[in-house]
């Protein structure tokens, strides 16, 4: 991934990257990545976010 600066504004830039990086799913993956989730755990989590368990 590239992403140029023009005219010096960094700022910019970052903005552009953190939206890039944003779309890929980058912050999400971090974020579920962060601890160790056991497959019973990641399991549970599927059936409450899919709205299955009673």
């Amino acid at each position: 991934m590239e992403i140029k600066v023009n005219e010096n504004n960094v700022e910019g830039a970052l903005k552009v990257l953190k939206r890039e990086l944003q779309k890929e799913g980058l912050f999400r993956e971090i974020k579920r990545r962060k601890s160790y989730e056991k497959p019973s755990e990641k399991e549970n989590a599927n059936e409450e976010r899919q709205g299955r368990k009673g």
